[in-house]
């Protein structure tokens, strides 16, 4: 019975909506199959989960859905970390500042103050210099790698087949007669993936430094009009500390370079003296592309024809963990409407 409902790509997002589519919309798992050209524990630059930060912040756009996909994530992500086993399962809650150089949407500040645990606007008397808002809150920290491989492991364990295959087409997809449903998952992919060809994606790239740094279990965050310093603990990775980073909009690289790593150091520590109370040590450098989109991310459904549906959930550039829950529970929803809808027009 499986490959009724395939889903295309095993970053954040294709897991997301698998979890949604036994979750939600109550299909059984032998029916699902995600077909994926890279994995957990793969590695390519165009392979961006296991390197994001991984945490939930700020750095997401302001318009009142994707402020509503961030919410739905940051309150429904404790259900999910119970599935997986609890916080070893590499997702747990830490503390979190972030700060601003200009005054924030005032649409975003309002919508997080009716959510997130333990809020609190800084003094403007406590803020750094240069900065002009600060916010501290209790947030979710993914140690990203590690995240991808249990909720792989568990969505596997409740009967989801796992395919390796590089797709040329959209319609390779639907893998049998019986597939009624593909989501397209397929992140960065989307620009160059026949049928759905989406010249509005672009890459954009960051750059990290992940150091050992035990003695920080905080996120600090500064953003700036054309920049963004992140500091993100990986809970559960022998104590593995995420510097960042760079927004650098449709640069292809996955080079690293020796000047991003000492800017990066430079802005991290400037931001929270303390991690070099400490020896620096570096554990890796890395640089991943961001699955953006202009115009923001794609939800929707495309009639395929003989009763088979196509329906799109990409575009989430650095912002995939903290909305991308609520991104798939959307998608998810379409295929539960359109099938109730089907259901109806029968009768």
């Amino acid at each position: 019975m499986g490959a009724k409902y395939v889903v295309v790509g095993s970053g954040i997002i294709g897991l997301y909506t698998t979890y949604c589519l036994i979750k939600f919309a109550k299909i059984s798992a032998d029916q699902i199959t995600v077909v994926y050209e890279f994995s957990s524990g793969d590695q390519s630059i165009n392979y961006t989960s296991p390197w994001a930060g991984g945490n939930f912040s700020c750095i997401s756009p302001n318009d009142p859905e994707t402020l509503r996909f961030d919410k739905f994530t940051y309150t429904n992500l404790a259900k999910l970390q119970e599935d997986l086993g609890g916080p070893t399962c590499g997702l747990d809650y830490r503390p979190s500042t972030e700060y601003w150089d200009f005054i924030p949407n005032e649409a975003k500040i309002n919508s997080l103050k009716t959510y997130l645990k333990d809020m609190q606007v800084i003094p403007r008397s406590e803020l750094p210099h240069g900065t002009a808002y600060g916010i501290k809150f209790t947030t979710w920290d993914f140690n990203c790698p590690f995240f991808l491989s249990n909720l792989s492991g568990y969505l596997k364990s409740r009967g989801v087949t796992f395919q390796q295959k590089k797709l040329t087409h959209i319609s390779q997809a639907y893998l049998t007669a019986n597939t009624k449903a593909v989501f397209n998952c397929s992140g960065i992919g989307a620009r160059t993936l026949g049928g759905v060809e989406d010249i509005k994606v672009y890459p954009t790239r960051g750059q990290v430094v992940v150091v050992r740094a035990p003695h920080i279990q905080e996120n600090m965050m500064r953003w700036g009009e054309d920049y963004a310093t992140y500091i993100i603990p990986r809970p559960y990775s022998n104590n593995e500390l995420i510097l960042g980073g760079f927004l650098q909009k449709d640069n292809w690289t996955g080079n690293t370079f020796a000047s991003e790593t000492e800017d990066i150091i430079k802005r991290t520590t400037a931001l929270l003296p303390k991690i070099l109370d400490r020896p620096l040590d570096i554990l890796k450098v890395a640089a991943g592309l961001r699955p953006s989109r202009h115009g923001g991310v794609r939800i929707e459904l495309e009639d395929a024809g003989e009763d088979k549906v196509l329906i799109h959930n990409y575009g989430a550039s650095g912002y995939g963990y903290q909305a991308g829950f609520g991104m798939s529970f959307k998608a998810v929803q379409l295929l539960v409407s359109y099938n109730q809808n089907r259901v109806k027009s029968k009768l």
